[in-house]
């Protein structure tokens, strides 16, 4: 008889655990825009949600800690014209946030220390250069003040942010609406995903396309990371809609090193990905769920590991740094989930018995020296 072996693995029990009511972030009116991207950016100072606004588009900046219900007159980030589509923290400054919007251009913002005490309504710099609405940020990962830019109108901008200036400008490569864009972990590659089924690795700074490839066959849209060796996840349907998450090797693209299928909603999956534990999250807008994976280096390369679920299904998702996580209560990911009326953070936690026991051995060695320095000190002073 063959006897299933369970995948050894540090993280097969992580669980997930809403946090308690008085620390959710309560009356914030989440914008009911239908656009498929987070809604919501965080770092250790500072959690941004897009919000409702008349009259233009805005977003909210509330300091960690300010908890509990968030008055209705609370200041906002308010200088669109148009709806706020996609906001995005400075991984090198965390006063330093950008904003796209419905009114084509990309703005910078500096929040105060402590936030913000009345609305902000002139950006520190205004990015102009999209002729549509733009949907897609992405702070480079690893150098100062470049940031990249996707809008509904096919082109891809990175800019130079100190200079208020485009330094690239990828216009003849995506031949229809941009899904999503992202840099690998140096920023040496941008991955997109386009409505014309394709994913492209490209060079950013020729602006010329490495690797291309149609990696799922249903027509809604295609979600993509870079893990940390350099492979590709996505996420996307089939073409009975179902919904699929795949691995693959850019240097042999034709095909997927695995591809599973997993439901038939109809949300597009976001990823998340923590390079540290090589751990990826999948958040589907609308989904009241949040599944997580192992990515290895063996078939069948993406591990099944386990499920949050929560009755209220969700409308965004914030997805903090690894520095602002309390490693010491053995969290490995926090997320803000937005609700229509409401944020709140899940904690994503290794159990760690092995670290207890660990430590009652400590305790004991400690006493059993602390026993024989007492006897060797009687010892001595016998002598």
């Amino acid at each position: 008889m063959s006897r299933k072996v369970v995948r050894a693995s540090k993280f097969r029990h992580v669980f997930g655990q809403a946090v308690k009511a008085d620390q959710c972030y309560d009356d914030i009116r989440i914008s009911q825009m239908t656009w498929d991207s987070n809604f919501c950016s965080v770092n250790p100072k500072f959690v941004a949600m897009i919000v409702d606004a008349s009259g233009g588009g805005a977003f909210i900046v509330l300091p960690l800690n300010k908890t509990g219900r968030i008055d209705m007159s609370y200041p906002t980030v308010c200088g669109h014209t148009g709806p706020v589509l996609d906001i995005e923290f400075c991984p090198h400054n965390d006063n330093i946030i950008a904003s796209g919007s419905e009114d084509c251009s990309v703005m910078i913002w500096e929040i105060p220390e402590g936030g913000l005490t009345t609305s902000l309504t002139e950006p520190v710099v205004k990015l102009e250069g999209h002729s549509k609405r733009v949907g897609i940020l992405s702070w480079h990962p690893t150098a100062h003040n470049v940031l990249m830019s996707a809008g509904c109108d096919n082109v891809v901008i990175l800019w130079n942010v100190a200079r208020g200036e485009a330094a690239v400008r990828i216009d003849t490569v995506h031949t229809d609406l941009i899904y999503c864009a992202c840099w690998n972990r140096d920023g040496s590659q941008i991955l997109t995903s386009c409505k014309d089924k394709a994913l492209r690795v490209l060079d950013p700074r020729k602006g010329t396309v490495l690797y291309r490839e149609k990696p799922h066959e249903g027509s809604r849209p295609i979600r993509a990371i870079f893990t940390s060796d350099g492979k590709i996840l996505s996420t996307g349907f089939s073409r009975m809609s179902e919904r699929q998450v795949a691995l693959w090797d850019p240097k042999n693209f034709s095909e997927a090193l695995t591809l599973q299928e997993l439901d038939t909603s109809s949300g597009v999956l976001l990823p998340f990905y923590d390079p540290d534990t090589n751990v990826v999250y999948l958040c589907g807008k609308g989904d009241s769920s949040i599944r997580y994976f192992e990515v290895t280096d063996e078939a069948p390369y993406i591990h099944y590991l386990s499920i949050y679920s929560s009755k209220e299904s969700q409308k965004g998702m914030g997805y903090m740094p690894k520095r602002g996580l309390e490693i010491n209560k053995c969290e490995i990911a926090r997320f803000y989930k937005l609700h229509e009326r409401k944020c709140e953070p899940i904690v994503m936690t290794v159990p760690r018995k092995e670290v207890q026991s660990l430590k009652k051995e400590v305790k004991d060695l400690k006493a059993a020296i602390e026993e024989l320095t007492k006897r060797v000190m009687e010892l001595e002073s016998n002598h």
